[in-house]
């Protein structure tokens, strides 16, 4: 078994049977035993003081009934944690203490658990968010099943909604020994990583990694396998990590898709000067991964 990606796996018992039952969590959300995990606009409560860590609150009644959202994570080591959005305050430094921090920068930081704890709640946060009102009518929604679904509020309607997840295929392609990766315009200066886009309706995952690399770099590929999958909670996707074999490396880089992308060499990567030059993705992501696994024979 491969070691699990950073935000994945995280030891979080999500106690899925126990959402429906309004006894138990409104006991939990009195239990002085019981986590709040705040988000402030996807931004997450972190004690910066030493080695970087989720800060975690008490269930002070008040904070909890003017969150915007509430949600049961689950249980860590059996205790209740629960995620609260805050984004309705203009300034959270006055409202409790630790900083709130993008994920983003933090998470490469954070221990395991710890990062897969806040990954699960910025993404909930984000979903009751976005979808305070009814897709189908434009009635006003509400949570239900301890944050789990929300419910149109119109009678007539009554359409549940509940968290979702966008799939999208991020694949290392070799040819030899050499890598494709590729470079966005809006990424920071020096970012190159493997190609990766998002799954459309009626599409097998091989078939979305098929035509995102024929689309971006004009090649045809083939020997597509599976290498694992990471939560990615920016704002809500699920990363799904392939390795595949070119059957060509003549590329031709669609470059409204790319600024730019060729092949690298193993050693190339091994020695990236890590600058505005070239850089290779960030720590935690799942692009990172492939690459390292592939310089370690992968693929």
């Amino acid at each position: 078994m491969k070691p699990p990606n950073i935000y994945a796996a995280g030891g979080i018992d999500r106690a899925a049977h126990l959402r429906g039952d309004a006894d138990w969590v409104a006991g939990r959300l009195g239990d002085p035993a019981t986590r709040i995990v705040p988000v402030w606009r996807s931004r997450n409560l972190v004690d910066m003081n030493g080695a970087p860590a989720p800060h975690l609150l008490p269930p002070e009644r008040a904070l909890i009934e003017e969150a915007q959202a509430v949600a049961l994570l689950g249980l860590v080591d059996g205790v209740a944690h629960f995620a609260i959005d805050l984004s309705h305050r203009a300034e959270p430094e006055t409202a409790v203490i630790g900083r709130f921090e993008d994920l983003r920068s933090v998470g490469p930081l954070l221990a395991h658990g710890d990062g897969a704890l806040l990954a699960y709640a910025r993404g909930m946060m984000h979903w009751h968010l976005a979808h305070r009102f009814c897709g189908r009518c434009g009635h006003a929604t509400e949570s239900g099943d301890a944050g789990h679904v929300r419910h149109c509020a119109d009678a007539g309607c009554a359409a549940p909604v509940f968290p979702r997840t966008d799939p999208a295929v991020i694949m290392l392609i070799h040819h030899g020994d050499r890598a494709l990766l590729g470079r966005q315009r809006i990424w920071p200066q020096g970012m190159h990583s493997v190609l990766a886009g998002f799954v459309e309706p009626g599409e097998s995952l091989e078939d979305a990694v098929a035509r995102e690399v024929f689309e971006e770099a004009g090649i045809e590929i083939d020997e597509i396998r599976y290498h694992s999958s990471q939560p990615w909670p920016f704002p809500s996707s699920i990363m799904l990590g392939f390795y595949g074999r070119a059957r060509t490396d003549a590329l031709a880089i669609n470059t409204d898709e790319l600024e730019s992308g060729r092949w690298y060499g193993r050693d190339e990567l091994r020695n990236s000067p890590e600058d505005e030059s070239f850089r290779l993705p960030r720590r935690d992501s799942i692009s990172y991964r492939l690459i390292r696994d592939w310089l370690d024979g992968a693929g």
